[in-house]
Order: C-alpha cells, then structure tokens, then sequence
C-alpha cells in the first residue's frame, strides 16, 4: 500500500512529478510509473496524482494510482480505490481509519519500499518491529470486520497471503502476486 508523512510518504512512494517529465529513478515517465501498479484493466482508466495532489491524467473508475518516490529506496508506484485512499490519508495524519464498508483494495505490482510489518510508523528496522528490507510486488486488501482476519499468518516470510500491522487500527491483508519473493511485502 499505498507512506508515514504524506501521501506519498504513506504508500512511502512518491515525489511531485511534473506531467510529461522522466521519474529520477526509473528513468520512466510518471504516468507510465503510476499506472504500471495495477492490472491493465483498472491503469486503464485510474487518474494518476502526484505527491503535491496534482491531477497528472484524470480517471473514470474510482482508482488513484501514484508514481514511484525517487526518494524511497525501490520501485514502489502504488493504485488505491477510493477507500484505501481515504484509508491512507488517515493513516498518513495519524488518525483514525475511517469505516471500511466493504472489500477495497490497492496495487503494487511494482514492488515496495522497505517497511515495518508491525509499526505503521517505523522508519527503520528495529529488534522488534519485523523489519521487511524489500518489498515485491502484491495486492493489499481492507476488510469491514478486522477481526476476519483472524487466522491468516502474520508471517510476511512466507509467499502466502499475511496480515500487516495487526493489532493496530490500519491492519490490512497483504496478498504476494507473481515475482515476489518469500520474504514480501
């Protein structure tokens, strides 16, 4: 998903891109970045922002996707449906989740950038914080009823579905899609 600051920072993803220019790190054009998170079917008609909210290609489907953040380590754009947006907004102010009225769901078939599987806050690894050093590409899924997750590993070191930072407000489902190694995020 979608990093700890700002909307970028939350998905810990992305600079300001200026529309038409190439992304610093990948040498890519930040549209191009942005939609290459998510399957063909919903890139198609995703509206792309980038991290100072600056509609880089309006959208039709309720998706926003974000380019990469030369600044993180990684490749790591990221698509959000509307309520994993709202989902990420909270968590980027440090408040409280908004109710999750359905299944929603955000890509990174790109990959990730390092993070804590057990504080949404951490900034780096620490002797108990899980520290995931490289992220790979996967789906992240919000459920109405946290406690369905009840059950589901919260091992990220396996290549199976996991759940990231359980037992705080923003836990969520982490599902590894192709290319992602075991220890994923």
């Amino acid at each position: 998903m979608l990093r700890r600051t700002t909307l970028l920072t939350i998905l810990g993803l992305f600079l300001p891109a200026i529309a038409g220019s190439l992304d610093a790190q990948t040498g890519e054009d930040p549209v191009a970045n942005a939609l290459s998170a998510a399957p063909p079917a919903i890139a198609a008609n995703a509206t792309v922002v980038d991290a100072d909210g600056n509609v880089l290609r309006a959208g039709s489907n309720g998706y926003t996707c974000f380019p990469d953040d030369p600044a993180m380590d990684g490749n790591s754009p990221m698509c959000l449906d509307e309520t994993w947006l709202a989902w990420a907004q909270a968590w980027m102010n440090r408040e409280p989740p908004p109710p999750v009225p359905h299944v929603a769901f955000a890509y990174m078939l790109r990959g990730d950038s390092p993070v804590s599987n057990t504080d949404p806050y951490a900034t780096g690894p620490t002797p108990d914080n899980e520290w995931i050093p490289a992220g790979g590409p996967h789906i992240m899924i919000l459920v109405p009823d946290a406690a369905s997750l009840e059950g589901i590993t919260d091992d990220p070191t396996e290549a199976s579905p996991y759940v990231m930072w359980k037992d705080t407000p923003y836990v969520h489902l982490m599902v590894p899609t192709a290319g992602n190694p075991g220890r994923s995020r």
